[in-house]
């Protein structure tokens, strides 16, 4: 079973970070959502910073800004994701430099990479 990191998890089922949530869990993924507020997400325990994370992870799927991100590399290099999913609206180009050569970074959709069996 693959761990994935959801940065930027949501509550709401509009948002894509929600859909993908649902989508990950019902193909057999474990997920751990992340977000400053909430308790629980889907069934899941939410961890409210990235630094708290300490699990092995396949992939982060980022679903926050640029200006967020920049904030947390460290976090995000110290979890050392097998790869990085940067969702539209998400993309942080100017960074991927500072992200270790061993991590693919990917600029794509979470959910569609999913549903086309790309994932």
């Amino acid at each position: 079973m693959k761990t994935n990191v959801i940065l930027g998890a949501s509550t709401k089922p509009d948002r894509y970070s929600n859909m993908a949530h649902i989508r990950l869990k019902k193909l057999g993924h474990k997920v751990i959502p992340v977000n400053p507020v909430e308790k629980e997400i889907l069934g899941d325990a939410v961890v409210n910073e990235l630094k708290d994370v300490w699990q092995d992870i396949d992939t982060l799927t980022v679903y926050i800004n640029a200006a967020r991100f920049t904030s947390i590399l460290d976090d995000v290099i110290r979890i050392a994701p097998r790869r990085i999913i940067f969702n539209p609206g998400a993309e942080a180009p100017e960074l991927y430099h500072e992200i270790p050569e061993h991590v693919e970074v990917i600029e794509a959709c979470t959910l569609v990479m999913l549903n086309t069996g790309q994932y």
